[in-house]
């Protein structure tokens, strides 16, 4: 409802009226499938978004719902998220421990074969003679 006085024009602060009117927005751009934002709906009601943020929670919310950005969507998205990368993680973590084992193995094979060729350049120069 607005008053007109002089050359302003005021709206008389309802709280009910203003919360049906916003419900009524709000179903209104759902039935039409137009995007749903807090800011859209406060614009076509003619109420600054920080008002329902403040004053109507719920119906915050429930645009955040319908958007797919409540609190909960959120939390199992990251949740999820989450134990991706737990499981990559472990992945890794597994596939360190088998490349840390695989190069202890490869340093005592090398030290064998630096042993081994020690011995066989003392053979080639003539120092070590081999046993038949």
């Amino acid at each position: 409802m607005k008053i007109k006085s002089e050359d302003q024009t005021h709206r008389v602060r309802n709280r009910q009226h203003t919360e049906a009117a916003l419900y009524v927005v709000f179903e209104h751009m759902q039935s039409l499938g137009e995007t749903l934002s807090i800011s859209g709906l406060a614009k076509r009601a003619g109420v600054s978004a920080a008002l329902i943020h403040n004053r109507y929670p719920d119906l915050a919310e429930k645009v955040r719902a319908a958007t797919g950005k409540d609190a909960r969507s959120q939390r199992n998205a990251k949740e999820k998220l989450l134990a991706q990368e737990k499981a990559k993680n472990q992945a890794i973590r597994l596939e360190l421990e088998n490349l840390r084992k695989e190069i202890v193995d490869l340093a005592s094979v090398n030290e064998s074969l630096r042993v081994e060729l020690a011995l066989q350049s003392a053979i080639a120069t003539g120092k070590v003679r081999k046993i038949s």
